[in-house]
């Protein structure tokens, strides 16, 4: 009796068509709605020019924008800021053809990362994608794209990871995100905010935009960053003004500290980077939102228990977080630079006859000081560090307090006009070396 002959395999089954199928699940389109005015411009500039007033003519109109790769199976969706930015209201078009509506969580034109969430009802839940290391990447390996472009459907394309490390292609360009993915793979109109993923379904990089003037020249945000931009966010210090002071790699199965800030919460509690996640207050995160939702949760009332593993050890830490404002203060500003300042409010501006407000003026400078060295004066107005704005003191002390003893910090200052001169107020930046 001859023995049955064995299905041969399907050879159109590579691993390419086996990462497609694990990722596309978790592709979206994503459709806004932006609030227009359109009012006819010859109308209106007639009517301005008798005298009379336009009521603006308001409409929403739609368009279906770009696309996203879901992050969580709560319904957070990873996307471009530049696809849901000045959105009204936004939709989401799964796989299986479902439209829901999602609202804005976050989002950086800086980074050109956007973080949705979908209104769902209690206990949906979503195919999330797989995050893959951060640098796990091969100069050559084979990468895919993909996207659900217009809402027409899942939208494929295959090449490989040209480059790991490629400037924005316009000098230009506001996006600071100093190490795009560049690949041949296209990334067609829609792509935008869609999933790059490597052969084993995970995903490397966001889809951000194609080199016109190349050909077949695309670039992609790194994981590495995504995660970066993402991780702010669900930070105690994003959401709750609590100070925490580490950084947890976000999207991976095994939640690892990746960055300990000096003299914080964390630090103080014995974290240290490297350290693997098992439980925070008693409880097993699924993933890097779970983790935050329980320390969020926690607040500053209490110590928040930590199980980690260090070196194939676990180990139970405590850790209680601070109110960030009471130690990114106006004595931390005069601990670093020697300089006493005060928020420069509209109410003090107009008392001291500072034709601006914002910022904070010095009230005295420390003798000796890092600041009197530097020459700063009372009445000088310090408006951020390193041409980036403080809007507040928790930023300025946090800004301070990155850099070490001995650092350059250049503060942007404007300086009063000086007695007897006719010149008006001046702006500049001063470096100062750090205590």
């Amino acid at each position: 009796m001859l023995a049955a002959h064995a299905q041969p395999a399907d050879v159109r089954r590579d691993t390419t068509v086996a990462a497609v199928e694990r990722v596309m699940p978790s592709v979206v389109n994503i459709a806004t709605t932006a609030v227009v005015d359109s009012t006819d411009p010859l109308f209106r500039w007639r009517a301005e020019f008798f005298g009379y007033r336009v009521r603006p003519q308001l409409e929403e109109v739609p368009s279906s924008v770009g696309s996203g790769v879901i992050m969580d199976e709560s319904g957070y969706v990873l996307t471009n800021e530049h696809v849901v930015k000045g959105a009204n209201r936004i939709w989401v078009k799964l796989m299986d053809g479902r439209e829901l509506e999602a609202e804005r969580v976050t989002g950086a034109t800086k980074t050109d990362v956007a973080l949705l969430r979908i209104k769902s009802k209690e206990g949906d839940k979503f195919t999330p994608v797989r995050f893959a290391a951060d640098d796990d990447l091969l100069l050559g390996e084979t990468v895919i794209t993909l996207g659900n472009p217009f809402g027409l459907g899942g939208s494929v394309s295959k090449g490989i990871l040209s480059s790991k490390s490629r400037r924005p292609p316009r000098e230009d360009s506001p996006l600071d995100v100093a190490d795009w993915l560049q690949t041949d793979a296209a990334i067609n109109p829609g792509n935008s905010g869609g999933p790059l993923i490597n052969l084993r379904g995970e995903l490397i990089g966001l889809n951000v935009a194609v080199y016109r003037e190349g050909q077949g020249i695309g670039f992609a945000i790194p994981i590495k960053r995504v995660n970066e931009s993402i991780s702010r966010y669900f930070t105690p210090e994003g959401t709750k003004a609590l100070w925490f002071g580490a950084r947890v790699r976000s999207g991976a199965s095994l939640l690892e500290i990746t960055a300990v800030e000096v003299a914080s919460p964390a630090g103080k509690g014995g974290l240290r980077v490297g350290d693997t996640i098992l439980q925070v207050a008693g409880k097993t995160p699924r993933n890097f939102i779970d983790f935050m939702r329980e320390l969020n949760a926690a607040g500053s009332d209490k110590p928040v228990s930590f199980l980690i593993r260090r070196a194939n050890a676990q180990q139970t830490l405590s850790v209680r977080l601070t109110p960030e404002r009471d130690f990114f203060n106006a004595e931390l500003v005069r601990q670093k630079l020697g300089l006493h300042v005060q928020e420069l409010t509209r109410e003090l501006a107009a008392k001291m006859g500072f034709p601006f407000f914002g910022g904070f003026v010095v009230t005295d400078v420390d003798k000796d000081s890092p600041a009197a060295e530097a020459k700063l004066e009372n009445f000088f107005v310090l408006r951020g560090v390193d041409n980036q704005p403080a809007g507040d003191l928790v930023e300025l002390g946090r800004a301070l307090h990155a850099k070490r003893s001995g650092d350059i910090a250049r503060l942007n200052v404007i300086a009063p006009p000086k007695r007897g001169s006719f010149a008006g107020f001046r702006e500049g930046s001063v470096p100062v070396k750090l205590k």
